[in-house]
């Protein structure tokens, strides 16, 4: 799961803290290998032709081509630097969502009043989840799969409810 509570099972007794990340399916070490493989595969055929003209007029379209894909990746992990952390202590749950571009939004509201929602079908994404709390509703784990959004959720409210519990 892209997500992680410290401590593991939060209670009553402790603070604890969620931080939520997107999940991705090509690590940066994994980056290199499939560029190199990339570059590899492209680059048989040319061997073929090496020491002809034709490969002098190939090499920018192989060339432009590398640098795109290169682009085109880095620029969807930079969109995908979103982190998310929920610490909730003795009076106050703060939520603070860091954006790629490094603007940072918070939420702040008393922690026993702070309820989760979870909107199967009404919100931008299915199984949308929102924490209400003060005069505010703000999304968490948008990023997230489906199936994770209603794992998180079951996660939140449980953690939520033992907070309330005593």
């Amino acid at each position: 799961m892209p997500y992680q509570w410290t401590p593991d099972q939060p209670d009553r007794q402790t603070d604890w803290q969620l931080s939520l990340w997107p999940y991705r399916s090509l690590l940066r070490k994994d980056f290199v290998l499939f560029m190199g493989a990339t570059a590899a595969l492209v680059a048989l055929p040319l061997i073929s032709l090496l020491g002809t003209v034709v490969v002098w007029a190939l090499l920018p379209f192989f060339g432009l081509m590398f640098w795109g894909l290169w682009t085109a990746i880095n620029i969807s992990y930079k969109r995908g630097e979103v982190l998310e952390e929920l610490a909730v202590d003795d009076t106050t749950a703060h939520l603070i969502r860091h954006n790629p571009k490094g603007e940072k939004l918070e939420w702040h509201a008393n922690r026993y009043w702070v309820t989760v929602h979870l909107h199967p079908k009404g919100g931008p994404v299915e199984n949308y989840i929102t924490l209400r709390g003060g005069d505010r509703e703000v999304e968490i784990g948008a990023f997230l799969d489906v199936s994770e959004r209603l794992a998180l959720y079951g996660d939140l409210k449980r953690a939520l409810r033992s907070d309330q519990a005593t």
